[in-house]
């Protein structure tokens, strides 16, 4: 599918936000007063700056807000009800941190970080329920997902130790999806005849192409990478998104600079390999014209 730069951006940064409040919301890190603010200015910048720009990949960015009605049927309206519902849940436990004395009610902080991870789970939703493009049809996709959350999400509050054990869970998880990602389509037994519905009468074949020029459909869901470029960045994307972060916090001291540079080098990783995860994506619309799996 054709990598929409909104998509991605929402994607990575929604997730990395959410996992940051999701740590906080659990007390780790333990701040109050302007590290908190600090913690939780990145988490909130991060998670509504991703669900902001996922509005401009609508055709009228004004309709974003009739995605809240359809709940009952929708993972992309659920994940619109979680989000909001997570960010004004966290939002008294983080004035109390903030502002206030005392410890907040840990039953708050515990609630809004579980509607931080909910939030990212119907994220992954949104693609991992669609039978039309295989790849994404799996368990490791809403795996991923939360685990790229929580896993910058430790780096980025101060978690050396966590934050290398969950980037390398992370990677190897990464690793094992983009193998089975390329037998799915094949395996799925998705074929011009399926798609036709004429695989019963024979192995029917395309006469010519139904246009002589290209279309939304083609541009969209038949979108290909090649299997060189698609290589270089998943290594570009596991020495961004793993192998460098890890180095890095556990070769430096614990300092908040440190930090940020393994946050800042995770999330180039992540940008790499979430554009991947679109443009991989096979789509069996595309066995009307003919094509395959790339």
């Amino acid at each position: 599918m054709h990598p929409a730069p909104s998509v991605i951006v929402f994607t990575s940064l929604s997730g990395l936000g959410f996992g940051i409040l999701a740590w906080l919301g659990l007390g780790i890190p333990d701040v109050a007063g302007r590290a908190a603010f600090a913690m939780y200015f990145l988490g909130y910048g991060l998670a509504v700056g991703g669900l902001i720009a996922s509005t401009l990949h609508l055709g009228k960015p004004a309709n974003a807000r009739k995605a809240f009605s359809q709940w009952r049927t929708s993972w992309l309206s659920r994940e619109a009800v979680i989000a909001v519902m997570a960010l004004l849940v966290v939002a008294p436990f983080a004035i109390q941190r903030i502002f206030l004395t005392g410890e907040p009610p840990l039953w708050l902080g515990f609630a809004g970080s579980v509607l931080c991870l909910a939030t990212v789970f119907a994220t992954s939703m949104i693609y991992a329920q669609l039978r039309t493009v295989p790849r994404w049809n799996h368990p490791l996709t809403p795996v991923l997902f939360l685990g790229y959350s929580v896993a910058g999400g430790a780096v980025l509050s101060g978690q050396p130790g966590t934050g290398a054990v969950l980037l390398v869970f992370v990677g190897a998880v990464q690793i094992m999806a983009w193998s089975i990602g390329d037998k799915r389509f094949a395996a799925s037994g998705s074929t011009l005849g399926t798609a036709t519905g004429l695989g019963k009468t024979g192995v029917p074949r395309q006469l010519e192409s139904p246009h002589s020029g290209t279309n939304y459909l083609l541009d969209e869901m038949g979108y290909r990478v090649g299997r060189k470029h698609a290589s270089k960045l998943r290594a570009i994307g596991a020495l961004l998104g793993f192998a460098l972060p890890v180095l890095i916090v556990i070769a430096t001291p614990p300092v908040p600079v440190w930090f940020a540079l393994a946050g800042l080098v995770h999330l180039a990783g992540v940008f790499a390999i979430r554009w991947l995860f679109f443009a991989e994506a096979e789509h069996v619309v595309s066995l009307y014209y003919g094509r395959t799996a790339a």
